[in-house]
């Protein structure tokens, strides 16, 4: 009987080498940008390895290991991270899942992780701009902390539509500035900058900003900023 037996034995052994390994990722985490409103309650950052045996998983966030037993917005689901109500400057860094079984660990590649977000403008009133008919005008928009893709637009004496760009009246998508050239009497009135972040489908509106012409033989106003 001894021959069977260490034909079995060959043949278990044969088995343990090529059927058990070390773990190897079928799928890393990678740069992410999540939309960050009120709605979103949860976010995963997804990391899955094969090996035999299972591995099992560690999460870091730039360079310090995870304890989901101690720090509650963090959870384990399989391999996937798994954030509870995140935090736009809490829970934003490097992350690195590890892989690990009897027969190795590892390590995958760093994955930086943002939220997108808008936040309010503030209440603070804002100076009138005077200006002479005729002249140009910037009227600074001012945005208020933000992160993701921003559209900027202005309002005109509360009228429902955004104010219409053309030849006079020009919007910058990169400061959000409103530069009018050519002032016409028709242009006085309140402004209002509207910013729109294109990843949170979340909008905010700034204070009004009166534009006031000069008449003949007013002086301009010196504006502290």
């Amino acid at each position: 009987y001894s021959k069977p037996w260490s034909m079995y034995v060959h043949s278990y052994v044969l088995y343990l080498m090529y059927t058990r390994h070390g773990p190897v990722f079928t799928q890393e985490p990678s740069d992410s940008v999540f939309p960050l409103s009120s709605d979103d309650k949860q976010v995963f950052i997804n990391c899955k390895a094969k090996g035999n045996p299972p591995p099992h998983y560690r999460w870091k966030v730039d360079g310090r290991e995870i304890q989901p037993e101690m720090e509650s917005h963090y959870s384990f689901v399989e391999g996937n991270l798994l954030i509870n109500n995140p935090h736009v400057f809490n829970h934003g860094g490097v992350y690195q899942c590890i892989a690990t079984n009897t027969f190795g660990t590892v390590v995958s590649r760093e994955a930086k992780v943002q939220f997108a977000f808008l936040q309010n403008f503030s209440r603070k009133s804002r100076n009138t701009v005077s200006v002479r008919e005729g002249q140009a005008v910037v009227l600074l928009c001012g945005p208020p902390p933000h992160y993701g893709e921003i559209k900027y637009s202005w309002v005109f004496n509360s009228q429902r539509s955004f104010l219409q760009q053309d030849a006079r009246r020009f919007v910058s998508q990169r400061t959000g500035n409103l530069y009018i050239a050519k002032v016409e009497r028709s242009d006085e009135g309140n402004y209002t900058c509207a910013v729109r972040n294109m990843m949170t489908n979340t909008s905010v509106l700034s204070s009004p900003t009166p534009v006031v012409l000069l008449r003949n033989g007013d002086e301009l106003p010196v504006i502290s900023v």
